[in-house]
């Protein structure tokens, strides 16, 4: 059965303070997911727990205390709405959050392609052949962590984030090798891969080098997620045509969702 667009796990409120749009808030978010027959919705608006040494300024506003006065999420009985949270991994792999607040969230999503944060997540000097150590070295810092990987994602690992308008520079310097154990090692942890580039329109290298990470995962026995990272209402009401698009260039079938959907 092909993969069904049910749920959307990655979404910012007027919380996050890159969204900080009124429109976007939990309302709005719940309407999203009953106009579009999701069974599943997940606030993940960013988070470093003060309970974690090292927040970076913009960060340190955004704690766990912050987040909680969202609740409570409408639910209904054909929607649930999770609550989580998107934190953060430094350079030196500190992953802002606190196995009590891990134990307390309903999913957790690590990013670790954030190297536009110069300073925070890396110096920000690195070229294209550091940026694909960094980016090989973080992902594997991810899954040495003490996570609960059952209800945690990595989020966009092919984003522009990585380095702006070049960072096609930075997956094609990536070894297939080093894709291949990563993911065998994200399969055996449980660890969910999540799904939002921008399928419209992909074509030649840049559809390559996009889409050969997640084919990888895949192969390798990865579970998926879609997340839409919205942070504005017009994200929202584009997220389903880009999942759609997505299921079919990775021909996606019901069995290659991660376990928390399924259950």
């Amino acid at each position: 059965m092909r993969f069904t667009i049910d749920h959307d796990l990655h979404i910012h409120s007027q919380l996050s303070l890159c969204s900080g749009d009124p429109g976007q808030n939990t309302a709005a978010i719940f309407a999203y997911g009953v106009k579009n027959g999701l069974k599943t919705l997940c606030m993940t608006d960013h988070m470093w727990d003060p309970a974690v040494p090292g927040a970076f300024g913009w960060y340190a506003a955004q704690s766990y205390e912050r987040t909680k006065t969202a609740l409570p999420l409408p639910q209904s009985e054909s929607v649930r709405f999770l609550f989580g949270c998107e934190t953060e991994m430094d350079r030196e792999c500190t992953i802002g959050i606190s196995k009590q607040t891990a134990e307390e969230l309903d999913f957790i999503i690590v990013p670790t392609t954030h190297l536009h944060m110069d300073g925070f997540t890396l110096d920000g000097c690195e070229g294209a052949e550091e940026r694909a150590r960094l980016w090989i070295e973080r992902f594997d810092a991810l899954l040495d962590a003490d996570l609960p990987f059952e209800k945690t994602g990595v989020a966009h690992l092919t984003c522009p984030l990585i380095w702006r308008h070049r960072y096609l520079e930075v997956l094609d310097k990536i070894p297939v090798a080093e894709y291949h154990r990563l993911f065998e090692r994200a399969a055996k942890a449980g660890i969910g891969i999540e799904l939002n580039f921008v399928a419209k329109g992909l074509s030649g290298e840049e559809a390559r080098l996009t889409l050969l990470p997640y084919k990888i995962a895949k192969e390798e026995g990865c579970r998926f997620y879609l997340g839409s990272d919205a942070h504005h209402p017009e994200e929202l009401e584009r997220a389903k045509e880009n999942f759609e698009a997505i299921i079919d260039l990775l021909d996606l079938r019901e069995d290659d969702k991660i376990p928390l959907l399924l259950g």
